[in-house]
Order: structure tokens, then sequence, then C-alpha cells
């Protein structure tokens, strides 16, 4: 990505972009590397000083969570599930401090259903996202393939699900038995091209990029 930027600008890392629009001070976003990490609930936790409990499928961290989200006065609509107390806390402390190319890695398995369990951090899983200008540009994650704890995390978000949470996957059985046919170690990468060239090209609206645009009906 970086490579790329220095051949668009004629070298150079750096380019300004008009994030609050065109009658705004533009900012400077640095795209030399290495980009910064971050590790999601260590991050958190040291921005909002939490301590949140490690089982986050319980209730303990899902009132922990709530009360974190009204302590500083951040809004999450029905359903309080913990992984949407987590998305609207970590958008708060953590993609508002992404202005320049930032990794947010390490999400618990809570937020990431289709993703494979950490190594050797339990509870997390091996995937991050990158933020520019407090977006996010890409995501991506060593892919989940055990068909049993597929189902496991299926289940947990059917639960979600059913509370009213339409973001939450539902039980895709067709899925998981494919992967009992076997699925190599294999990984998972999207990029938001379009919010890429965005930045590139100094647009304010996503609409003034797309290839194929969604057309008014000419009746």
């Amino acid at each position: 990505l970086s490579l790329s930027l220095s051949e668009l600008t004629k070298g150079s890392y750096k380019i300004k972009y008009h994030a609050d629009g065109v009658d705004k001070e533009p900012i400077e976003i640095d795209f030399t590397p290495p980009f910064r990490r971050i590790d999601m609930i260590d991050e958190l936790e040291k921005m909002a000083g939490l301590n949140i409990p490690k089982d986050l499928l319980s209730e303990e961290a899902n009132q922990y969570l709530k009360d974190a989200c009204l302590k500083y006065e951040i809004k999450c609509p029905p359903p309080e599930t913990t992984a949407r107390l987590l998305d609207k806390l970590v958008g708060q402390f953590l993609e508002e401090t992404c202005v320049n190319p930032t990794f947010i890695i390490n999400h618990p398995e809570i937020m990431s259903p289709l993703a494979k369990w950490h190594r050797s951090k339990p509870g997390l899983t091996e995937r991050f996202e990158l933020f520019v200008s407090k977006r996010e540009v890409c995501n991506a994650y060593t892919e989940l393939n055990d068909p049993v704890v597929q189902r496991q995390r299926f289940a947990e978000q059917l639960k979600d699900r059913q509370s009213g949470d339409d973001e939450a996957m539902a039980l895709d059985e067709t899925f998981c038995t494919a992967l009992e046919y076997g699925l190599p170690p294999t990984g998972g990468w999207g990029l938001g091209i379009d919010r890429l060239t965005m930045l590139l090209t100094d647009s304010q609206n996503i609409k003034e990029v797309l290839l194929f645009p969604a057309m008014k009906p000419q009746d």
C-alpha cells in the first residue's frame, strides 16, 4: 500500500485529505511504514481506564460494558449485546485516534465468529483491521476451519440475533457441513477499494468513486 502510494505521489508517503469537507483545513495522512499496531482490548482498557472481565460471554462482562458506555455517555441502541457494546467503545476510544494508518489487532472471539482463535491469547482471534482517517479500510483474519467450534460460534451469534441484533450471524449449517470435508489453513483479507480511492482522490462522498453507483429509476 505504501509503495503504491509512493508511486502515485512521485515518492511521497504523505497525502492531504479534506476529512471535514472541502471548505475545512485538510489533514495530512502519513503512510510511511511500518504502520502503528494496537491490541484492541489492551489499548481499550488503557485509553478508557477499564478492566474488562476476561470471560466476555458472561453476564458480568456485559453489565460491565453497559456501565462503561453509560459512564462515557456512549449510546448503544438495543440490543445491548457484548459485541455491540465493545464495538461502540472501540469506535469512541480507538478508531478516533486512527488518522494515520493503524492496525487494530487481536479482536475478541465474540466479535469475530468466522476468525480462528488466537494461538497464544485465549478468548481472542487472529484478526486485524486497518483504519485510515478514522475509517476502516481493510479487514483480515485467519479463517476458522474447525466445524465444531464454528457451530458453537454460530450458536452464540444466534442468541444475539434472536435478541434483535440484525448484524449477528445466523446458523449456517451448509457452511459447517462444508468445513467437515476439510479446509486447509486459510487467511481471509478484504480491502475497501472505494474507501481507499476516496482517500487518494480527496473525495468526501463514496458515491463519487463508485465504479457502478446505484442509479435512479428513469421513471
